[in-house]
């Protein structure tokens, strides 16, 4: 059995992976809360996927993976593979939010949405880990490996639960510390579950070496992650104009409206002009 280190890097990757899951978590959260209730809602789906599935959850994964080694192996991803993990990971979030903002009955949306959301994230952590080319033979145990899944079905319906119901940007870092705990804790289950055997081949597997990918990925990121911080800076900061401004004044019944000059001055109102002859 070839030894598996998860941490060669030191604290540095899992500290890193923490912190993007949770900032990926709080924004992920935000857009959730503007698609309550905005009209239509799919925009805000959509950036809220993006934000959760794909920075609070895939690049978490990936992030983490930077650290992962197998003594006397060189480790490759197959990039198409990888990147399918990666739209999976956004769309089973998107499905999961549907669900439950389109979800007349909480009861049944919120088990139903996090049944879809978790098992969807287990499936894009497995479906990861298969693009990884090492030449070492995978094993899975299959009691820690239904533990993930565990994990992964209750930190999905918590954070669709947080997503109905958390209000306040304070309640919102504190929602995005658990689920970026819950999500580490999934992906690090996951991966203790594995173990690698040695095999006939021999040689550097194909694929993208993890340093290769490094750029391209925090690039992305930061992309996105500043792209989603805009769009929710902008919809708290209307938010918050609206709510000092006050509701806007209901039109005047035109029935009522005088035209002396006095009245019109001290309501503020200009005085109607008179139609040429």
């Amino acid at each position: 059995m070839l030894h598996l280190e998860h941490f060669s890097n030191g604290w540095v990757t899992p500290v890193l992976a923490f912190f993007i899951s949770f900032i990926g978590s709080v924004l992920g959260l935000r857009c959730a809360v503007r698609a309550r209730t905005a009209q239509p809602a799919i925009g805000w789906l959509v950036a809220a996927a993006v934000a959760l599935g794909g920075a609070g959850i895939w690049v978490m994964h990936f992030t983490a993976m930077l650290g992962f080694t197998i003594d006397g192996t060189s480790i490759r991803y197959d990039m198409p593979m990888t990147l399918l993990s990666a739209a999976i990971a956004i769309v089973v979030v998107l499905a999961g939010l549907a669900i439950v903002v389109r979800g007349h009955r909480e009861a049944i949306a919120l088990p139903l949405g996090g049944a879809v959301t978790g098992l969807g994230v287990a499936a894009m952590h497995y479906l990861g880990m298969a693009a990884m080319n090492s030449g070492a033979s995978m094993e899975y145990g299959v009691g820690l490996v239904l533990l993930s899944l565990v994990i992964a079905v209750v930190a999905a319906t918590a954070a669709l639960w947080f997503m109905l119901h958390v209000q306040g940007w304070g309640n919102t870092i504190g929602a995005g510390l658990i689920m970026a705990v819950a999500v580490c804790g999934m992906h690090y289950t996951g991966m203790a579950a594995m173990s690698a055997h040695h095999t006939d081949h021999h040689g550097t597997p194909e694929g993208a070496a993890p340093v290769e990918l490094l750029t391209p990925l925090l690039t992305t990121v930061a992309l996105v992650v500043v792209g989603l911080v805009v769009l929710v800076g902008v919809a708290e900061l209307e938010v918050r104009s609206i709510a000092v401004a006050g509701p806007a004044p209901e039109p005047e019944d035109i029935g009522t409206l005088t035209t002396d000059p006095a009245t019109l001055a001290l309501s503020g109102r200009q005085w109607p002009r008179q139609p040429l002859d």
